[in-house]
């Protein structure tokens, strides 16, 4: 998935890869991230786009930077758990919101999501 669309910023859409993979366990507290050189290479973009994804995702306390060392997944498990429900709640919101749009009830949504969870359960996914 190193493709980027043209409908969000390209900057965010690497913030948000960055946060799914600190949610997912990909990278982990306290590791180290790619270079801004070596992630702009990565992902074929503009160093200055990265060093805007690291600012941001740093202002947000997920990233820190250590002067002469590098850009460092954040140790404070507060900040993740916290943007992790945060995530949480932005893709429920989302999901919720196109249900809706396509005319199902809460009653509905809840009863389809239940059926889901179960058969992925069961392996039936």
């Amino acid at each position: 998935m190193d493709e980027f669309n043209a409908s969000k910023p390209i900057y965010l859409q690497l913030a948000d890869r960055i946060h799914r993979q600190i949610i997912s366990g990909e990278l982990k507290a306290g590791e180290k991230l790619p270079s801004i050189r070596d992630m702009g290479l990565k992902f074929n973009m503009n160093p200055n786009t990265v060093q805007r994804t690291y600012s941001e995702l740093e202002r947000e306390g997920i990233l820190e930077t250590k002067r002469g060392q590098g850009t460092f997944v954040s140790e404070r498990q507060d900040r993740l758990i916290h943007q992790r429900d945060k995530l949480k709640q932005e893709q429920i919101e989302q999901f919720v919101r196109v249900m809706r749009e396509m005319g199902y009830s809460a009653a509905e949504i809840l009863s389809g999501l239940k059926e889901y969870l179960n058969n992925v359960e069961k392996g039936d996914e």
